[in-house]
């Protein structure tokens, strides 16, 4: 939803997997501690953004969670394509390379 808020009221972090800020406290609180591994329980940064919105919202949770600063955390890793490609794009230039 537009507002951030979902339709059980909850305030989503990550618009884009909506990922909730509960699912993202849950996850820190089973041992995520880092951004990366918020993300791989909750697929959050994961959506078409690719973190671009919610990283540093993930990062302030995991440091009011854990008393960690948000300095301090680690940059996630990212992962190629950093941005969308169109699939028609790759495709072409497989098709390329095959000549």
């Amino acid at each position: 939803m537009c507002d951030g808020v979902n339709k059980e009221g909850e305030i989503l972090i990550c618009r884009c997997e909506e990922v909730t800020e509960q699912m993202v406290r849950q996850a820190v609180h089973d041992g995520a501690l880092t951004i990366d591994a918020v993300k791989k329980r909750t697929r959050v940064g994961m959506g078409f953004c690719q973190g671009r919105t919610c990283l540093r919202l993930i990062a302030r949770i995991i440091s009011e969670e854990t008393g960690q600063r948000v300095s301090d955390l680690l940059p996630p890793t990212f992962r190629p394509p950093v941005r969308p490609v169109k699939i028609s794009l790759i495709a072409a230039e497989g098709e390329e390379n095959e000549e």
